[in-house]
């Protein structure tokens, strides 16, 4: 037969069964719906990463206090900041120094005991071109606000204490003291301490919060082609007397570590998927074997009127392929639409490889090939008066 006439032929089963091959089929589509969307997520997440890291850049570098040997809170020296400042393939520095006593407040009426975790940190003005935050609503100090009681709340902050905006009737307490809230922060991926903190002045928080003048964490950018280099010096040149007690990290290796994280979990919904897949197999297979019992007389006429073992076998396995295909194609429709949605949704690029779709719909034509084969051969086998007899 032609290959026309074996499509037709072996679409004659799900013609005349439509519910049945729709249920058989929709085993299928889960299966690799899960297998697609599961592959998809995870390449639009990673390149979601790229383009953070892209934006951000890679050659930022932490240098926060330790501990002493004693377990006790380090302490970085008051000019550690000009220190670093003076290593040569460093390019810009900036750092926020904890004010360990300025509990933050919505008003004056939350019990002292409700900080919500919410810290205090002294701040430079060229913190956010540093560490490549962004303002949701408002502006970042400037050399007037610094001076004065205003505040920039990070982004779980502000969720915390209720503040959608920042404006001149929008305040907190910190250390007992009003704040204006001049902005507020998106989340800040390379330096995510920020979220969860107020951020004030240099100068108020010494003036008015009891702030020593210590930083406890400088960010540093520096030349890529060096940053390692730069990274091995970072601890002594910050702290001279104690360079055991400052710990240097580059955030985007955390933000690679957990992209890592999520592969190994995506890793294990693959395994799910394919799971689904192997149980939508078998109901394929399940409906090609009724199938045969149901159609014996069928399979006797077309027997007798001269139809070969080879052309009857190629017809129920065509039946099968069909019914696979069916359900991988609707399977990558669906995997490709949830993906396509939740990356819009969570605002990353949306990115379905060409590999997962591909493998996806031979994984499906494997399948009806595995789960059709001993039904064909079933049938091919059955003689002409056999088949005709059955009741």
């Amino acid at each position: 037969m032609r290959p026309r006439d074996v499509m037709r032929v072996g679409a004659i089963g799900l013609r005349t069964r439509p519910l049945r091959a729709f249920l058989s089929a929709l085993g299928i589509a889960i299966g690799i719906a899960a297998m697609v969307g599961v592959v998809g997520l995870s390449s639009s997440s990673g390149a979601e990463l790229d383009r953070q890291l892209s934006a951000l850049g890679t050659n930022l570098l932490t240098i926060s206090s330790g501990t002493t040997l004693m377990g006790e809170a380090a302490q970085m020296p008051v000019d550690a900041e000009a220190m670093i400042e003076r290593i040569g393939p460093v390019e810009a520095v900036s750092s926020i120094g904890k004010v360990g006593e300025a509990k933050v407040y919505r008003s004056e009426q939350i019990p002292e005991a409700q900080t919500g975790g919410i810290n205090t940190y002294a701040a430079r003005l060229d913190l956010p071109a540093t560490v490549g935050a962004t303002l949701r609503s408002g502006t970042w100090l400037n050399a007037a606000t610094e001076r004065y009681p205003a505040a920039v709340i990070g982004s779980s902050a502000a969720q915390r204490l209720g503040i959608g905006s920042a404006g001149p009737d929008t305040q907190v307490i910190v250390g007992g003291v009003r704040f204006t809230v001049v902005g507020v922060l998106n989340p800040v991926a390379l330096a995510t301490d920020l979220d969860a903190g107020v951020l004030v002045g240099w100068p108020v928080a010494e003036q008015r919060l009891g702030f020593d003048g210590h930083p406890t964490t400088l960010y540093t950018r520096a030349e890529e082609a060096r940053l390692e280099s730069v990274r091995g010096v970072l601890a002594s040149t910050a702290n001279p007397e104690a360079p055991n007690e400052v710990d240097v990290s580059r955030p985007s290796d955390a933000l690679a570590a957990k992209q890592a994280t999520s592969q190994a979990f995506t890793s294990l919904l693959l395994g799910v998927g394919a799971v689904a897949l192997l149980v939508g197999g078998v109901g394929v297979a399940n409906t090609m074997v009724i199938s045969v019992l149901e159609r014996r007389a069928e399979i006797g006429l077309r027997r007798s009127l001269g139809a070969t073992r080879g052309q009857i076998r190629t017809q129920f396995l065509a039946e099968s392929l069909l019914l696979s295909a069916m359900g991988g194609a609707g399977g990558i429709l669906l995997g490709t639409g949830v993906t396509t949605g939740y990356a819009y949704y969570s605002g990353w690029p949306s990115v379905v490889p060409l590999w997962a779709t591909m493998g996806g719909l031979v994984a499906t034509l494997i399948i009806g090939a595995v789960a059709g084969l001993y039904p064909a051969i079933r049938a091919a086998r059955l003689s002409p008066t056999e088949a005709l007899s059955t009741p």
